[in-house]
């Protein structure tokens, strides 16, 4: 656990979320169960197996310290919640959460929720996937037109990418995902935005089954950006050994000549050329143009194992 405390105590105070501490990343052994983040003005701990309330007093008292030299005038919030097979447990062990909580990442505006579930609402991983959505579309749309720059987000979840695209001068954006509070949360991420239009400009919202949605979906495009990222497994909706490949065979009809493609995949069991291997095979046309550097923050001791983000470009 030095190695979490270490961090605690060479922390920076940041305006934007982010991870302090990624344990998970295998380089500090001991600590592999162990990731601390920074929703604005609230601390998260998160464990992937129990821990004992005397640690848990010592973590407290390394971030009250800290915080006190941070901002010796603003309260201590800090949530921490474990993660076991079976759920987890989520406790609010310092301070207050905002309701609304809304945070802030590279200019824009994110609604989370820490005290319920394990998916806050912002995957602090793809952060720089995000960055390089923005700087992508703000350099292509400008080349290409603003009118005419659309982007296709499947598996959107609360519809970050698309915040993000809107803001750097995409035309239009359509956000996919199955779940109906996802997308609630995403139009609420766009009104905070200034990005509330919808229709012809601006964002629309399909709270659909991808699979049984394609009609919709081909009709929206052809697209200059197609974004994919979807769960490695989630029961009933997608399991990405079987289904990443019914996505892959879509992409050529999807995509507009010479538009790109990001395709992420979170699986530690699945590396590289799970995607890479499937790409060449299914869709040789493509071509692997660059795989996204995920945060420092985020080493990990198998590049492997870390999130994937690959970009593919079509003829």
């Amino acid at each position: 656990m030095q190695a979490l405390l270490n961090a605690i105590a060479q922390m920076a105070l940041s305006t934007d979320a982010q991870r302090i501490f990624h344990g998970r990343g295998g380089l500090y052994p001991g600590c592999e169960h162990l990731a601390l983040d920074y929703f604005a003005p609230v601390w998260l701990l998160t464990s992937f197996q129990p821990l004992a309330e005397e640690d848990l007093a010592t973590i407290g008292a390394a971030l009250a310290g800290r915080w006190q030299q941070l901002a010796p005038d603003q309260p201590l919030n800090w949530v921490y919640q474990c993660r076991q097979a079976g759920g987890s447990d989520t406790r609010l062990l310092a301070g207050s959460v905002p309701d609304p909580h809304v945070v802030t990442e590279q200019g824009a505006r994110f609604k989370v929720q820490l005290l319920k579930g394990q998916n806050h609402g912002l995957f602090l991983d793809m952060a720089e996937g995000r960055r390089w959505v923005r700087e992508h579309v703000a350099g292509h749309a400008d080349a290409t037109g603003r009118l005419r720059f659309k982007v296709l987000n499947l598996f959107a979840y609360t519809c970050a990418f698309s915040v993000v695209a809107l803001q750097a001068g995409a035309h239009h954006v359509v956000n996919v995902d199955m779940g109906q509070g996802a997308i609630a949360t995403g139009q609420q991420n766009h009104r905070l935005n200034g990005l509330a239009n919808e229709g012809t400009a601006g964002a629309s919202f399909l709270p659909h089954d991808i699979f049984k949605t394609w009609g919709k979906i081909t009709r929206g495009g052809p697209y200059d950006l197609v974004i994919v990222d979807p769960p490695s497994f989630q029961k009933g909706s997608f399991v990405a050994t079987k289904d990443y490949a019914r996505l892959m065979r879509r992409l050529p009809e999807l995509l507009q000549s010479g538009g790109h493609a990001m395709l992420c995949l979170n699986a530690p069991e699945l590396g590289v050329a799970f995607l890479q291997e499937q790409m060449q095979e299914l869709v040789p046309a493509l071509t692997f143009v660059q795989r996204v550097a995920n945060p420092a923050v985020f080493a990990d001791v198998s590049e492997d194992k870390s999130l994937k983000v690959l970009v593919y470009q079509a003829p």
